[in-house]
C-alpha cells in the first residue's frame, strides 16, 4: 500500500513557521507529461488560478530553480524584473508577489520540485528567512527526501 504524503498540510506548517504570504510548491509531472512543473499546492493564495500554470525548464521563477538546482531570492521584484517582462513569471502576478524565495526540492539526489515562499510587500523576504525555508526542505517534505 502506497501512502500519499499531505503536502497542503505540511506547507501549511512551513507558511506558519515562517509568516510568509504565500507558500507554493510546484512538482514535476512524469516523464510522459514531458518533466513539466506545475504548481499543485498553496497555502495564501489568493485564487487557484496557479494550478493552470504548466511550466518548463528554464522558464519563470520555478523552471528557473529547476533547472539550476539552486535557491532563488528576490528581495524585491521590481529591482530585477521590469513591468514589461513581468509576464514571464505569472505566479507573480497572479498572486501579487513582490518578494520571494524558490527553492528546488530534491528526491534521490535529483530536482523534483520547487518551493516558493512569497511576500505581497516588497523587502520582505530576506536571506535569513531563506536560510529557513532551505533547512525545512532539506528536512524533506511529503515523498520528496530533501537529499542531494
Amino acid at each position: 500500500m502506497t501512502i500519499k504524503a499531505d503536502y497542503q498540510t505540511e506547507i501549511d506548517r512551513i507558511r506558519a513557521a515562517t509568516g510568509c504570504d504565500i507558500i507554493a510548491l510546484a512538482l514535476v509531472e512524469t516523464a510522459e507529461n514531458q518533466y513539466v512543473l506545475k504548481w499543485q499546492y498553496a497555502s495564501g493564495n489568493l485564487n487557484d488560478r496557479f494550478k493552470r500554470l504548466v511550466l518548463k525548464s528554464g522558464r519563470g521563477v520555478a523552471g528557473l530553480v529547476f533547472k539550476t538546482g539552486k535557491p532563488f531570492l528576490l528581495a524585491s521584484i521590481s529591482e530585477f524584473v521590469d513591468k514589461e517582462n513581468l509576464f514571464n513569471y505569472p505566479i507573480l502576478i497572479m498572486e501579487k508577489l513582490t518578494s520571494i524565495a524558490a527553492l528546488p526540492l530534491y528526491h534521490d539526489g535529483r530536482v523534483a520540485g520547487v518551493l516558493l515562499g512569497g511576500f505581497r510587500e516588497s523587502q520582505q523576504m530576506t536571506e535569513e528567512l531563506m536560510s529557513r525555508l532551505l533547512e525545512m526542505s532539506e528536512n524533506g517534505i511529503g515523498d520528496l527526501d530533501g537529499k542531494i
